[in-house]
């Protein structure tokens, strides 16, 4: 038996009203089409639910039966329009936030106030994501707009913002030998050429192009890296870096994350500087992507 929430509905309204004529009327449609879909109704039944004469209405054993089931089911799906309604208003307002560490520098709080002012419903949520996915959860749609480092793999799919460029450090030991060199030289920092024989510790190989960056291979002129550990967190970095695994490239925005208790960060000269960016798919039009990529530009370019 296939019945309808419609059928429920005309026959809740007869039973309610016991009359055609109001039912119709209160129904918005002709008594003799509520008067044809009652007789289907009853023929998927299988039995009569109202007995009527030219005074009376009245429901039948049947009917009776069948109506507070009625009521329960049109009330169920009521409920399940308004949970559906609720859900839909909450998807469209809800923005998710990727990123593999918070991304600090006062960014959040300002992308924030930016986006509610456009769009004052706006729910951001932010989501950690892993160092492995350095699309901070784009790439397999769990975010809808990230916090990430450049240069992303498959950039094409992407479009982005640069919200902060900053110098890369290298993390070390406080007692390392070239952490004496910084503090003898005049800017305190390191040349990248002398960490060339430094193991370095790397992110996941599945972060691809931004794994080769943090090891700065285009500063290495053809020789290869010594991958002291493999790191997916800040905790870990800190601990490979003070547990003397080897050193790590780090934005300057990022060393309070690592720098602390025996790690100390150093500037480097010799390699290019760091770009933190929004990013969001290429093809996401949606009109929270596109305001928070519009706060996050001008943010990145100190305007309001």
């Amino acid at each position: 038996m296939d019945v309808h929430g419609r059928d429920l509905r005309y026959f809740a309204a007869v039973a309610e009203e016991l009359n055609f004529t109001r039912a119709a009327e209160r129904l918005f449609v002709s008594q003799p089409a509520l008067s044809k879909q009652i007789r289907m109704l009853e023929k998927q039944v299988g039995a009569r639910l109202f007995l009527r004469d030219r005074r009376v209405v009245r429901l039948t054993l049947v009917g009776e039966a069948l109506l507070p089931h009625a009521h329960g089911m049109l009330a169920a799906w009521e409920a399940a329009e308004t949970a559906v309604e609720e859900a839909r208003a909450a998807e469209l307002h809800t923005l998710v936030i990727g990123m593999s560490t918070s991304p600090g520098r006062g960014l959040l709080p300002a992308l924030r106030t930016r986006l509610v002012s456009r769009h004052p419903h706006a729910r951001p949520v932010l989501r950690q994501v892993n160092w492995a996915d350095p699309s901070a959860g784009l790439a397999d749609g769990s975010s809808d707009v990230a916090f990430v480092w450049l240069p992303l793999p498959d950039g094409d799919r992407y479009r982005h913002a640069v919200v902060a460029q900053e110098p890369r450090l290298v993390a070390l030991p406080q007692g390392h030998p070239l952490a004496a060199r910084a503090a003898a030289d005049a800017e305190g920092a390191v040349d990248f050429t002398d960490l060339l024989d430094e193991p370095f510790l790397a992110l996941p190989s599945e972060a691809g192009p931004l794994r080769d960056y943090w090891l700065a291979l285009d500063a290495r002129v053809g020789r290869a890296p010594l991958i002291g550990g493999v790191v997916g967190s800040a905790e870990e970095t800190y601990e490979a870096v003070a547990n003397g695994q080897g050193v790590a490239l780090l934005a300057t925005g990022n060393a309070p994350l690592v720098v602390r208790d025996g790690v100390i960060a150093v500037p480097v000269r010799g390699i290019s500087p760091s770009r933190l960016a929004v990013a969001a798919r290429r093809d996401d039009e949606r009109p929270l992507v596109v305001a928070y990529l519009d706060a996050a530009a001008k943010a990145g370019a100190g305007t309001s």
